[in-house]
């Protein structure tokens, strides 16, 4: 089974925000890579998320906080789903995803082919035909949490 670890979040005029790639006009990720067997994953997000978005020389502290949510993919087709399905005993891909804290300011290198996009809340919401059933469930997971502007 494949675990991959992925999320990043921001706030924009007072909004909370979530960091997308964006490849062509509809298709968005999460930052995010697989894991090794036996490697951490925090310290494989935190890996991840440097070699994907960072610049060559700087150091950008990422604040993995909690984990916000699990998706298992049963088999090599693209659906995935909050559960392991009850006929799947070993499902093909563990999807973990992180509420990762960014610095107050903090510049990033996209990867070739790709733009980031600062997406708010309201706008992932209930919105699986324009970001997927795992980002479009986003603003549910980060429910939970209080957000504090200073």
């Amino acid at each position: 089974a494949v675990v991959s670890t992925q999320s990043t979040g921001v706030h924009e005029h007072n909004l909370p925000h979530v960091l997308l790639l964006q490849l062509g006009t509809s298709f968005f990720k999460l930052p995010g890579c697989e894991v090794r067997p036996g490697e951490d994953e925090i310290e494989a997000l935190k890996n991840c998320l440097s070699e994907t978005l960072g610049r060559n020389g700087d150091t950008i502290h990422w604040g993995v906080d909690e984990l916000i949510g699990n998706w298992w993919r049963p088999n090599y087709e693209p659906p995935q789903y909050p559960y392991i399905p009850p006929h799947i005993t070993k499902p093909k891909e563990h999807r973990r995803l992180f509420l990762v804290r960014l610095p107050d300011k903090a510049m990033f290198a996209v990867p070739r082919n790709y733009k980031l996009v600062a997406a708010p809340l309201f706008e992932l919401y209930d919105n699986s035909n324009g970001y997927g059933p795992v980002i479009s469930t986003l603003p549910q997971s980060l429910s939970r949490f209080n957000y504090v502007y200073a």
